[in-house]
């Protein structure tokens, strides 16, 4: 049985959120806006730009208007975090003793496919992955499956045979609605804030691979 492991990459492989907040708040203040962290809490982490920049500007933001905004807004974040890319601790040890298991990875992320090429680009994580997909790449967002299902389908996996580490409830009910098990990553929730998942880690540090590939019966 080949086993497979898809990894969320904001909250999951780097901890962005406090960078994606300075960024969206800088979108913010130009048009006279000024979230609170809790209602970032509440309306921005693990939520698709579709959603927050609706949410916050307090209209259905779409098509080309969203594509614009999105493109500042996530320029503002790459600009920001090119000098802050840094792994959640134990991710680089994990994620090459899962290759050296022979096991498939893959990354699904709801950011632009830009994102993902400053974060995998900077870890190196792009020739080890069998599957790279980012929120241009899929017509419906997490909590709905198919970034998930479109990921093993590239793997060549059963869904049922894919571990997926999230930190969001939209990410972590999509990787359930996958048929796929799932691993929370505590870093931006805690645990009664996400349905119930499989597994519950705070960091990678220490994280034996047996205990997470054990996870597929």
């Amino acid at each position: 049985m080949t086993k497979a492991v898809i990894f969320d990459m904001d909250g999951v492989i780097c901890h962005t959120n406090p960078f994606h907040s300075q960024a969206f708040k800088i979108f913010f203040q130009k048009r006279d806006l000024f979230p609170t962290e809790e209602e970032f809490m509440l309306h921005m982490y693990g939520k698709n730009n579709g959603y927050i920049l609706s949410h916050f500007l307090g209209r259905k933001i779409e098509g080309e208007e969203l594509a614009d905004l999105e493109f500042e807004k996530e320029s503002l974040f790459r600009e920001i975090y090119q000098h802050h890319v840094d792994p959640i601790p134990g991710f680089m040890e994990f994620f090459h003793a899962l290759k050296n298991t022979n096991v498939k990875t893959g990354v699904a992320t709801s950011a632009p496919f830009a994102n993902l090429e400053l974060i995998a680009g900077r870890l190196d994580l792009f020739p080890y992955l069998e599957s790279a997909l980012a929120s241009e790449q899929v017509s419906k967002h997490k909590p709905d499956p198919e970034v998930y299902l479109k990921s093993a389908q590239n793997m060549g996996v059963e869904p049922a045979d894919c571990i997926v580490f999230e930190d969001s409830f939209s990410g972590a009910t999509a990787g359930l609605r996958a048929g796929m098990r799932v691993v929370a990553v505590l870093s931006s929730h805690t645990k009664d804030e996400l349905p119930v998942c499989n597994h519950y880690i705070q960091d990678y540090r220490n994280l034996d691979v047996d205990t997470i590939l054990d996870l597929i019966y």
